[in-house]
């Protein structure tokens, strides 16, 4: 493994001159484990307490004490962040479609309060957020749908997309705007994902790049198909940040919970996987700046019960003692190897 100093190198280091390194943090993480967040990642995002129930639970009632820490914690040990996420379908207050008869809100409504919105968050944070997740997830997965139904899509048409990047464009004029979605490497809603953007910039959208969030396993998706979706994404000249990456040690369909630690050959997968994306990443750092995990390491995943229940899981470059695994030498050989 290479070493700097007899020591673990730092990973933002191992990549400086390819891209920032970054990793999304709870509060508790946050607080377990700061100066090992600090040493290795240069940006984080927050996993969760900058959604927009989370930041605005209720109509006028903002509560930004988690993401103040986070900030705080960033420009305290020169990290960068990545805002995520504005609009989303998910984890968003009902109260945000309805009027106060508790039904569905009007058009005008619904702008007003969409605004109202990004208007907070990305004021409170102006010029301190790098890039923000402005849009997650509106693409629909089936085949045979291009936008996923929404109470976004319902009541303000297909148009919201536009509206909430000029809106977000006035609030933070110098923030990197991006659109994030996942399987994002399938052909079909790859498609799908390259047709989104590419309208939103023949109608001169302020949009800067496009959000990869990289939930993959140590089966898939294949090289050949991540390398065909950066392409694709980096063919409509805007910048590609990997938002969400872990690596599975299971199929998304294997329902086996028996294991207490990932087997060797899983740990052996996982590190030939490793590799061989981050060989695909550097090939194209050109058009990415940033990769992020989404966590820190195996201690704590959002995977750790989904999509089954009670099973844990292994995903990161860090064990669950923050330990490096065979991953991160082969990263580090890798990176070194430029």
């Amino acid at each position: 493994m290479t070493q700097a100093n007899g020591g673990l190198p730092a990973l933002h280091e191992v990549f400086r001159d390819a891209f920032k390194m970054g990793a999304a943090v709870s509060m508790d993480v946050l607080s377990a484990q700061a100066p090992f967040i600090a040493k290795h990642f240069n940006s984080i995002t927050a996993e969760n307490v900058m959604k927009p129930e989370e930041v605005q639970p209720q109509e006028g009632i903002f509560t930004f004490d988690a993401a103040d820490r986070i900030f705080e914690f960033a420009k305290a040990n020169q990290i960068a962040v990545r805002g995520h996420t504005l609009l989303w379908h998910n984890q968003t207050g009902d109260w945000m479609f309805r009027n106060s008869e508790g039904e569905p809100c009007t058009r005008e409504q619904l702008l007003g309060r969409l605004q109202t919105h990004i208007n907070a968050v990305m004021g409170r944070y102006r010029g301190q957020a790098y890039a923000w997740d402005v849009v997650n997830e509106a693409i629909e997965d089936k085949s045979d749908q291009y936008l996923r139904e929404t109470k976004w899509l319902e009541i303000l048409g297909e148009d919201y997309l536009r509206e909430a990047f000029e809106i977000a464009h006035q609030a933070d004029p110098g923030a990197l705007l991006f659109y994030n979605d996942y399987n994002e490497t399938d052909p079909v809603k790859r498609d799908k994902i390259f047709k989104l953007v590419r309208s939103l910039l023949d109608q001169n959208t302020p949009i800067h790049g496009i959000g990869m969030q990289a939930h993959w396993n140590i089966y898939g998706p294949t090289i050949d198909e991540i390398r065909s979706a950066l392409e694709l994404y980096a063919s409509l000249g805007l910048r590609i940040h990997i938002t969400e990456l872990d690596l599975s040690m299971f199929r998304f369909e294997d329902q086996r919970a028996d294991l207490k630690a990932p087997t060797v050959e899983m740990l052996k997968l996982q590190e030939e996987r490793y590799a061989e994306i981050f060989a695909v990443l550097l090939e194209y750092r050109k058009a990415i700046d940033s990769v992020t995990f989404w966590g820190v390491a195996d201690d704590y995943t959002w995977l750790d019960g989904f999509p089954v229940r009670g099973r844990k899981n292994w995903p990161f470059l860090f064990d669950e003692h923050q330990q490096p695994k065979a991953s991160f030498g082969r990263l580090a050989d890798l990176a070194a190897s430029l």
